[in-house]
């Protein structure tokens, strides 16, 4: 049986609780079976991300794989569907999946990934063209974003009423404006949902390929947001950052054969959330103190440097 990784142990048992101890003592079983299954031999060190595990394999029938198995929640349902749609294109190859536990096996690809390249320029010009060509008529069956519109606004009110934060009203006022006016009229499109860098690998089939989608319907627009979001460390280290936040957006519209002005929107959008996000809950990197304090601040003036040329 394989050995779970003690920080992947440490980290699901901190977010899940109980639930997360029954499916730890549950999960050596799972992936043994699913090797068998799937005609699988394990092929190198076990990793993991958030909420999965990663076991290399080599298969019976040749070549090589990688058996991903995540802790079962809502946001993982869709991460199959949106990998058979691709079909390869700009993302892992699917080769099996079993739904009910959560796990597939994937197209083996390094664990170098986009956020390892120095140039800021690159990482984003890469993340544009792989959203361009993720961006395919979605299936049915996949969450359309423009059913959480509801969800958004009101959460956006109730975080601009209990919360202690520094944006002016016009900044939260446009995030509410592009929920109401963008929101409902998504387009019908497969997005990845949450488009960064440390999840764009480099690999042998093409340059780089994109894992762990959240398999959504909605604008490919959005997906600007998610990414920009995610380059807050970047920025913060910024001499300007309306200069360089202002610079990823026209970078990325432009390698997405985006709409300028709806990429920034829905990035003005994020950047609320993460700055409300983080003062009712914290961020991955800082849960408390003057770090998150930091945090919190910077997300607020990067909302207000995106709302300035809404």
């Amino acid at each position: 049986m394989i050995a779970v990784p003690d920080t992947f142990t440490q980290t699901t048992l901190e977010r899940e609780g109980e639930p997360g101890a029954a499916w730890l003592a549950e999960l050596p079983g799972i992936v043994d079976a699913l090797l068998e299954r799937w005609g699988c031999v394990p092929d190198g060190d076990i990793t993991h991300g958030g909420v999965g595990v990663i076991v290399p394999v080599r298969r019976r029938t040749g070549g090589t794989a990688v058996l991903k198995v995540s802790f079962p929640h809502p946001g993982n349902v869709h991460e199959p569907d949106a990998f058979a749609a691709w079909g390869g294109r700009g993302a892992v190859l699917l080769y099996e999946r079993a739904d009910v536990d959560f796990a597939m096996l994937l197209e083996r690809v390094h664990m170098s990934t986009l956020a390892d390249v120095e140039d800021d320029d690159e990482i984003v010009t890469v993340a544009a063209r792989i959203s361009r060509r993720l961006a395919v008529p979605a299936p049915p069956g996949l969450p359309r974003l423009r059913e959480r519109t509801g969800t958004w606004e009101e959460q956006l009110r109730e975080d601009a009423e209990e919360l202690a934060h520094t944006m002016p009203r016009h900044v939260v006022d446009a995030a509410t404006a592009t929920v109401r006016e963008l929101g409902g009229t998504q387009p019908d499109v497969l997005i990845h949902g949450d488009l960064h860098a440390r999840n764009i690998l480099r690999a042998d089939r093409e340059p780089w390929l994109a894992v762990d989608p959240k398999g959504y319907a909605g604008d490919p627009a959005y997906d600007a947001g998610t990414l920009l979001t995610s380059r807050a460390l970047a920025l913060l280290a910024a001499d300007d950052l309306d200069k360089a936040a202002h610079r990823v957006l026209d970078i990325f519209a432009e390698a997405a054969e985006l709409d300028r002005a709806r990429v920034q929107r829905w990035a003005q959008f994020h950047a609320v959330q993460a700055a409300f996000w983080g003062r009712r809950h914290g961020f991955r990197i800082a849960r408390g103190g003057s770090r998150l304090d930091e945090l919190t601040a910077f997300a607020e003036r990067l909302a207000e440097s995106l709302t300035e040329r809404t």
